[in-house]
């Protein structure tokens, strides 16, 4: 079966979780006899290029994928342009198209309406009103490509259940959860680094992680614990504003800033730490969060309605705060206190994610084996 995902930014050039979810699924499929094929920005040249047997199709040259913290609107109708050229020289059987940033979608549904071919949407997040705080009054366009897409007749898949109950919101019952997932026999291998932390972040460096809320936490714990230790991985355009918080608050003892890793150093330093704190607002799914629990960590986040990790916490895997630095504090106390009683709990919660077992969810999928 030609199998084919249409997302502009990929793995390994950019590593976020739709990256990291493409790549590790479609190369399980190659796996089970799938001819896999991923359409997105040409980061790696002019020509097919073969990753792990997934055929990577560069579908325009390398673009910024972002105008500062939010997604380029000319690269996302760039790409969705190019998109219809590159996607129509193939014969495809099966489109997984990621719905963020939108337009790609409508190119996808085009080929297969007119070659008579499935198309499937992946939804990582629903925004609706998200979007006037994302973009000011020129939200409005935003909500209003967001529910055209909603209306494209297709198989769903939701990668959260917070995602699940959004769509339906929006008029989409036809959805199947289908999590992001974990590689958890290659992290069961890595072993702890010798660098230990009492704290560990890990994350792209922009607004909505709060990661200065997590600055001004360790302030507040240092007055009762001076040797306290803080990781803080990643690269992103609050780093230098972090940076500078971390020094104001006289941090520099306390906390290290350390760039974007290979996996797994970031595996073997989060397993040689205490807890892992994500006070993110808005995440689709948070596959970190996973991989902390796999590493036996209690994760602490912050108590939000767009914050699908939350979902991850409330079974006994972590702790839940308020969006203050304070009660954050007091989670983070309370988390490295009960992380050697909830650490079996943790592992054994984060094994049910593994890869392989929902690479068998979207195959059903995939095979019309899940819809009518």
């Amino acid at each position: 079966m030609k199998t084919a995902y249409m997302y502009d930014a990929v793995y390994p050039w950019i590593k976020g979780g739709v990256e990291k979810r493409i790549y590790e699924i479609g190369r399980r499929l190659v796996n089970k006899g799938y001819d896999v094929h991923w359409f997105g920005i040409g980061w790696w040249g002019k020509r097919v290029y073969n990753l792990d047997c997934i055929k990577l199709h560069p579908v325009c040259k390398p673009r910024r994928l972002y105008t500062g913290e939010r997604r380029s609107i000319k690269e996302a109708i760039f790409f969705a342009l190019n998109l219809l050229t590159k996607s129509f020289k193939y014969d495809l059987d099966v489109i997984d198209c990621q719905v963020f940033p939108y337009f790609s979608t409508f190119s996808s549904n085009l080929y297969t309406l007119i070659k008579q071919k499935k198309l499937i949407l992946t939804w990582h997040e629903v925004w609706q009103d998200y979007w006037y705080e994302y973009l000011g009054l020129k939200g409005f366009f935003g909500k209003v490509v967001e529910n055209l897409t909603a209306r494209i007749k297709c198989d769903v898949i939701a990668v959260s259940e917070k995602t699940l109950r959004d769509l339906t919101l929006i008029g989409i019952d036809n959805a199947k959860l289908i999590p992001n997932g974990i590689d958890f026999e290659r992290i069961k291998r890595i072993k702890p680094s010798s660098l230990e932390s009492d704290i560990v972040f890990a994350g792209r460096l922009i607004r909505d992680k709060n990661v200065d809320l997590l600055l001004k936490a360790i302030r507040i714990l240092k007055d009762e614990t001076n040797d306290l230790t803080c990781l803080i991985i990643g690269n992103g355009p609050e780093k230098d504003k972090l940076c500078k918080l971390a020094l104001e608050l006289n941090l520099s003892k306390n906390v290290r800033f350390l760039n974007f890793l290979e996996y797994n150093t970031l595996i073997s330093l989060m397993k040689s730490s205490k807890v892992f704190v994500l006070p993110s607002t808005r995440e689709g799914f948070g596959i970190i969060a996973l991989e902390a629990n796999a590493c036996g960590l209690p994760v602490v986040t912050v108590r939000h309605r767009r914050n699908a990790v939350t979902e991850l916490v409330k079974k006994g895997c972590g702790l839940l705060c308020e969006l203050n630095a304070k009660d954050l504090a007091e989670k983070i106390t309370i988390a490295i206190e009960k992380r050697k009683r909830i650490k079996r709990m943790c592992i054994e919660r984060a094994k049910q994610y593994d890869w392989n077992r929902i690479v068998r969810l979207i195959m059903d999928v995939y095979e019309g084996k899940c819809y009518p």
